[in-house]
């Protein structure tokens, strides 16, 4: 799973290999060897992390609710979105050309009037 893992964040973030493989030894120890952690476990720096790769579809959360003491509680869990780590190790990258267009906030598009 690291290897691909290593492989999908390099397609999708556009990394360094050296840094895909540091990230992906990252998130390999978050979870521990197992395949699905509780929220409450992990540590704010890697939930962010976590977050980060939800965005990209690599990572999945659910929530589970029940009652505890007369109260609804809710935990969430993480696990990995397995089909799409595999689908992002192998998709080919398309060189964008207009890939620094998409990185101007839209405000600034907008602001200036060239007539």
């Amino acid at each position: 799973m690291k290897r691909l893992l290593s492989m999908a964040l390099k397609n999708r973030f556009d990394m360094a290999k050296e840094d895909a493989v540091a990230l992906a030894k990252t998130v390999e120890k978050i979870f521990g060897g197992q395949d699905e952690i509780e929220d409450f476990n992990i540590d704010k720096y890697a939930r962010a992390v976590l977050y980060e790769l939800q965005r990209e579809n690599l990572l999945k959360q659910r929530r589970e609710e029940f009652k505890e003491n007369g109260r609804m509680t809710r935990k969430y869990y993480w696990s990995f979105n397995d089909e799409m780590i595999k689908q992002a190790a192998y998709e080919e990258k398309l060189d964008d050309p207009y890939k620094i267009y998409k990185k101007i906030p839209k405000e600034a598009w907008a602001t200036h009037n060239y007539c």
